[in-house]
């Protein structure tokens, strides 16, 4: 019986299955199958993603991220920061490394269980358009930030839709045909706001989503002139705090910092994977 070692990891509340794929211990056959069956929640290990790490030649390692559907995405900000904690555990890099996105390389720090990602530059920012939808028009923010999202600020998240009206945007023909990602945002105190997310590959509300934390931050301080850091309060609880500089609406310099915790190292055995 083949079975497979992997870690439990979640990055506030986004939670990943990692695996050590460098000597190719998963089966390329069947992978979507594969990613789709051991990421159901109790009919096995269950997860929002799940992440195959693997060698490289110009980085010290690279990644393939999968959502929990089986589709690949190029970017994940959460995953990024599990993904570089496991490769510092398990002896791959140091607490400073770079590893292969389909983003591009990203670099990261290893501070305890704490990691900070440098994410790549945003694109197709995109400020306060409208929208139709079903019940009406309905102004958006979109940006780019690895993976496409959009953004709406609203006085209240408590009683949002997120899911109904999430789903909607996310297969809105405006984004066709990849869909987006979708982050309802709202003020707190201190200066910082909260955040509920619906993502597109999960198809569900997300208790965390690290390129949509940093897209709303990112469009929370285009509009109010926010100064570096922001802090996003995430539908777990847990803080993602965001870096970042400006120079006249152009944001570089983009850091992701936050929690990276392991849940638990196992082995999955062929039934995590069999229908």
């Amino acid at each position: 019986m083949k079975k497979i070692t992997f870690f439990k990891m979640s990055g506030s509340g986004n939670d990943f299955i990692l695996i050590d794929n460098r000597n190719n211990v998963v089966d390329e056959n069947n992978l979507t199958s594969f990613i789709r069956n051991v990421c159901r929640r109790k009919m096995s290990a269950g997860a929002d993603g799940l992440i195959l790490i693997e060698n490289s030649d110009s980085a010290d390692f690279k990644w393939r991220y999968y959502n929990s559907d089986g589709g690949r995405a190029e970017m994940c900000g959460n995953g990024a920061r599990c993904a570089a904690r496991f490769a510092y555990l398990n002896k791959i890099a140091g607490s400073e490394m770079s590893f292969v996105t389909d983003a591009g390389i990203v670099r990261a720090q290893v501070k305890g269980d704490k990691v900070k990602v440098k994410m790549v530059d945003p694109s197709d920012f995109k400020q306060d358009y409208s929208i139709e939808l079903k019940d009406g028009p309905l102004t958006v923010s979109s940006v780019n930030t690895g993976v496409p999202h959009v953004v709406i600020t609203m006085d209240s998240i408590d009683d949002v839709d997120v899911v109904g009206t999430g789903r909607e945007v996310r297969r809105h023909k405006k984004y066709a045909p990849a869909g987006t990602n979708v982050n309802f945002i709202t003020r707190v105190k201190n200066g910082a706001f909260s955040i509920r997310t619906y993502e597109r590959g999960v198809e569900d509300e997300t208790l965390a989503c690290g390129t949509g934390s940093v897209a709303s931050a990112l469009v929370t301080a285009f509009k109010e002139k926010v100064d570096s850091p922001l802090n996003v309060v995430t539908r777990s609880g847990g803080v993602l705090t965001i870096h970042y500089k400006e120079d006249k609406g152009r944001f570089y310099d983009i850091y992701l910092e936050g929690d990276a915790r392991v849940i638990y190292k196992g082995k999955l055995w062929d039934d995590a994977w069999r229908y």
